[in-house]
């Protein structure tokens, strides 16, 4: 209708819902009409086309403005569009309505998780190079290469010398020993730092140090100790990482699946390991300064990433916290009592001064004497420190054990040294769903290393008899020896950095981890050290001084076990079964 035209008849539209009809066109819809006399109120038509955004709901404006205007019906929202009359809606996209399914909760859980597994991921990409590229640092001279990218044939100085092998050792225990010192004071400086500008910072730096590595390649760099220094530093710089990733797992994880959420959420060390031989082996015979820049160059992005999105707490974003200790579960049940008329009653022996107490108000972070309190901290981190020998021994020895045992060739001996990886994973994840369902996680870890002492035993004299038992018996082997060792430093850190005794105080868990896999990086520097002096003598020797750590690992974590057994066995009835976050 046009301004000037002022007494046509409006014309009545239909709808499948009804019709629609102008409400208040005749009377101010003309030039006769009462220019005083408001517009009639919008009659609101339900069962048409849209639901509510009829445009049966327009009213026009008084004569006097001589055009119409649009009114929105009270309810409607003003971002929600006017449908065409005639048209149709669709129903919700499925995807949104998964989205709209599952709780808040849950995609800040799952966005954790995914980050965590990422940063930890470049961090083991990031150690993986120096293992690659050793076989470039010192090559076989015996023929110059016809490869012309490389600006030399042969060995790369100071790596040329007939101490070779001693100088690698240099570099590797100049990471491990410096890795080891550093995780005790990391864990401190976790808990009184935000964690997010802690494992930030310590991911830039590490890609920095990491890549200075690689530079060393093309400032052309032939002195021992730039490479040492720079594994010491990057050696220090890597502890923010796991007790970082733990700790904010454990933050948004309760007690009730931890154990096979973070037996999955392990495999990083695989994935990681796999990734780095990857990127590294592009440009080993190269430029393999680029096997060192490429990943220093990602862990430090992934360290940009993780200031940018990492939420330490659910709390910051208004999401629930977990729930750490269940309702049966709030004391321990050290001494099981019994009374002479058959009841039982439950006696916390737990002394007060053994664990710290904290402001309930204002939880202040633990000290590294009040960490080593907690029950069970020393019994693991002992555990830890054998069960990594044993598995640390396999990761730097067992491509070489494979070389000369079984008489594989080098691409065939390392591309069967990653079962071992393959079943570390499996192993990860089959120890956190037995200790879930069982609640035993010392119980699980100490039968695992009890099963693994003959299979190393019996893959050191059958296991080399042919390939299919060489596969078999390596990833029988590394889900027994690492299984225990994932779920002693994913669930068993974050358990006993929210213990009970805490009385709700979870500043403890980056120090309890710390503490924890500190001292299982002693181990694993001293694996690969006494099977380098114990090799000569024979690879049976090896073995032997493997099933024995295996054992002593048994053995520390037997007071726990008797506690968790005398739990099962007596009057305390322990819930078992799969329980919620």
């Amino acid at each position: 209708m046009r301004a000037g035209r002022s007494a046509e008849p409006q014309p009545q539209h239909t709808a499948p819902g009804g019709p629609w009809s102008g409400a208040g066109t005749q009377e101010a819809g003309t030039r006769g009409g009462d220019p005083n006399r408001a517009p009639a109120r919008p009659q609101h038509v339900t069962g048409g086309v849209g639901n509510g955004a009829d445009p049966a709901a327009c009213a026009r404006l008084p004569a006097s403005s001589g055009a119409f205007k649009w009114q929105r019906p009270a309810g409607l929202q003003p971002s929600s569009p006017l449908p065409a009359p005639g048209t149709m809606r669709s129903s919700l996209a499925p995807g949104i309505r998964v989205i709209r399914a599952l709780p808040r909760d849950s995609w800040y859980r799952g966005l954790t998780l995914v980050l965590t597994f990422l940063f930890y991921t470049s961090f083991h990409l990031s150690r993986k190079p120096i293992s690659i590229v050793k076989s470039e640092l010192h090559s076989n001279c015996s023929s110059p290469r016809n490869d012309t990218n490389s600006t030399v044939w042969c060995d790369w100085a100071p790596f040329d010398q007939a101490n070779y092998k001693e100088l690698f050792g240099a570099l590797d225990n100049a990471f491990l020993v410096a890795y080891a010192i550093g995780m005790f004071i990391s864990g401190i400086f976790g808990e009184r730092l935000p964690l997010r500008y802690y494992l930030s910072g310590g991911m830039v730096l590490s890609g920095v140090f990491t890549s200075l590595f690689g530079l060393a390649y093309f400032w052309k760099i032939h002195v021992l100790w730039y490479y040492v220094i720079i594994q010491i530093c990057n050696g220090l710089v890597q502890t923010t990482g796991w007790p970082s990733v733990v700790t904010c797992v454990g933050n948004w994880f309760g007690k009730g699946k931890r154990g096979l959420i973070m037996g999955i959420w392990n495999s990083h060390t695989s994935v990681g390991n796999i990734l780095g031989s990857l990127i590294a082996g592009v440009w080993v015979s190269s430029a393999w300064g680029l096997s060192f820049i490429v990943p220093g160059i990602i862990i430090a992005v992934m360290g940009i990433i993780c200031f940018l999105f990492l939420v330490e707490y659910p709390e910051d974003v208004d999401c629930n916290p977990p729930l750490h200790h269940m309702e049966s579960e709030e004391r321990d049940p050290e001494v099981t009592l019994s009374t002479d008329d058959g009841s039982c009653i439950r006696e916390n022996t737990i002394d007060s001064s053994a664990c710290p107490r904290e402001p309930a108000e204002q939880p202040e972070a633990i000290s590294f004497l009040g960490a080593l309190r907690i029950p069970g901290v020393v019994e693991f981190s002992l555990c830890l420190l054998f069960a990594k020998l044993v598995s640390y021994t396999f990761l730097y020895w067992l491509p070489l054990y494979i070389v000369n045992v079984a008489h594989f060739g080098a691409k065939e001996a390392g591309d069967l040294s990653t079962l071992f990886d393959v079943g570390g994973i499996l192993g990860g994840i089959l120890a956190g769903l037995i200790s879930d369902y069982t609640g035993g996680r010392a119980t699980t870890c100490c039968v695992m290393l009890i099963v693994a002492a003959p299979m190393l035993f019996l893959y050191n004299h059958v296991g080399q008899n042919g390939i299919a038992s060489s596969i078999a018996m390596l990833i029988i082997c590394g889900a027994l020896v690492n299984g225990p060792y994932a779920l002693i430093t994913t669930a068993v850190s974050a358990d006993l950095g929210t213990h009970e005794c805490l009385k709700g105080n979870a500043k403890a868990l980056s120090t309890v981890t710390a503490i924890i896999d500190g001292t299982g990086s002693i181990g694993a520097a001293l694996g690969p050290l006494l099977a380098g002096l114990i090799s000569p003598s024979g690879w049976n020797n090896v073995f032997y001084m493997l099933i024995t750590a295996d054992i002593l690992a048994c053995l520390f974590l037997s007071r726990v076990v008797y506690k968790e057994i005398k739990g099962w066995c007596g009057c305390y009835t322990r819930k078992r079964g799969f329980k919620e976050f």
